[in-house]
């Protein structure tokens, strides 16, 4: 009867040593992932933006104004609150996204929306500047127009959605109606 011996040999102890590695590694376990959630910044009416790090991008928001009027669309709905902003350093034509809110003077939020400099002008001084509406249920109690300085476009997979690659320092929740900023 003949019996053959195999011999470990360089190709196979690479092959298992390249198998177990995930293994080791914590590849293939979910308990390596890790979900934290920014701090929420100080919100102002000029900001500089930050990352989920607290790091600055390099580039700042500001309302240049805002009013109350109706919006032209919808004259009948009444007053919304009409703001104009800029933001200054946004080399990306994507560029950070942020929270901008319609506050009263306790500077609690009546209505937020996103605003990035996607969406927003090129000017021919390297700024970038837009405008949005915020339709809030008592206008006449609107004090100002604040931005939120976390960065919300840069958002990574939750670990429960991608136990591998997910996971990391999110950005804060995005600001909502009721929110003290």
């Amino acid at each position: 009867m003949f019996t053959a011996r195999l011999r470990p040999t360089a190709p196979m102890v690479l092959a298992s040593l390249a198998l177990s590695l995930p293994a080791l590694s914590g590849c293939s376990s979910s308990w390596f992932c890790h979900d934290t959630t920014a701090e929420r910044g100080e919100a102002g009416r000029k900001v500089q933006v930050v990352d989920t790090d607290g790091q600055p991008l390099g580039v700042t928001v500001e309302a240049v104004g805002w009013r109350l009027k109706p919006h032209p669309q919808v004259p009948a709905e009444g007053d919304k609150v009409h703001f104009d902003y800029r933001f200054d350093g946004a080399d990306e034509p994507r560029g950070p996204t942020v929270d901008a809110c319609a506050v009263d003077k306790d500077r609690v939020a009546l209505r937020c929306t996103t605003v990035g400099a996607a969406g927003a002008w090129p000017e021919p001084d390297g700024t970038r500047t837009g405008d949005d509406w915020l339709d809030v249920d008592h206008p006449g109690q609107v004090a100002a127009v604040l931005f939120v300085p976390n960065d919300q476009s840069h958002d990574r997979p939750p670990c429960a959605a991608d136990p591998k690659d997910g996971g990391g320092t999110h950005p804060p929740e995005s600001a909502s109606t009721g929110d003290r900023l």
